[in-house]
């Protein structure tokens, strides 16, 4: 699927994995529009050419319709819709303090399932009323879960809970919008080096890194905005989570 001249719709885009993203995608010749919250729309750093930055939190059903109207108007054709949103809160079962907060569970699976759930289903449906281009494909939707998803660790049971549902609705995302010719595949990082990974020490983080197989260091953003567009160029790539964690198995601390 070709991307030059078309629009691709991005999550988190105001930092790390949804930043790297924006930036590839304006490079390869898409029109991108970027999502984030409104405080950190705010704060970001100058975008560049090719990519817009609007405020929204994709929990939200209105905010996220008025954004895919944006495009619409714009008047290119969205072919790519990536989720980046996301967070990661770290909490047991049952820690010093008692049991789970559940309105903190509740919180990670909003904003990492639930906002992933709701960004698919809405660029999906602006996807599946557009022409066709000459393969077919009205469009790709690239989510994004963890390898958490498979070896969540000790403190990490919402954000594996969370992206281990993202994980589990690609097969059935793909296959219930084949007949619009929309393509679903789910990324699944490791660690990677994003603005949350700055206030480590750098001790904790060549820690990090030697647990990785190889390559034994952090993954880069960028590395995820090619593995997105990499997805996008190859067609017959659909209904898969793809780890992008150096050969990574995260043990249980």
């Amino acid at each position: 699927m070709q991307l030059s001249g078309t629009a691709a719709l991005v999550t988190g885009a105001a930092s790390g994995l949804g930043a790297a993203t924006a930036a590839h995608l304006a490079s390869l010749g898409a029109t991108v529009y970027g999502l984030d919250l409104p405080k950190a729309v705010e704060s970001a750093p100058a975008r560049p050419d090719g990519v817009t930055l609007l405020g929204a939190d994709v929990t939200e059903e209105q905010p996220v319709r008025d954004a895919l109207a944006r495009i619409a108007a714009d008047g290119r054709p969205l072919r790519l819709a990536v989720s980046c949103a996301g967070i990661a809160p770290s909490a047991r079962v049952v820690g010093r303090r008692g049991a789970h907060d559940l309105e903190l569970f509740r919180g990670v699976l909003n904003v990492n399932l639930v906002g992933t759930f709701n960004v698919m289903r809405l660029a999906a449906e602006a996807m599946s009323a557009q022409e066709p281009d000459e393969a077919g494909q009205r469009g790709l939707v690239v989510n994004t879960a963890s390898i958490a998803a498979f070896e969540g660790q000790v403190g990490q049971i919402a954000y594996a809970a969370s992206k281990a549902g993202v994980a589990g609705m690609t097969i059935t995302a793909a296959r219930d919008l084949a007949q619009y010719g929309i393509r679903v595949v789910t990324i699944a990082p490791g660690i990677v080096d994003t603005p949350m990974m700055a206030g480590f020490s750098e001790e904790v983080r060549s820690g990090l890194a030697a647990t990785v197989t190889f390559p034994q260091r952090l993954a880069r953003p960028e590395e995820y905005a090619k593995l997105v567009a990499l997805i996008a160029d190859h067609d017959y790539l659909n209904g898969e989570t793809i780890r992008m964690d150096g050969a990574l198995r995260m043990a249980a601390r």
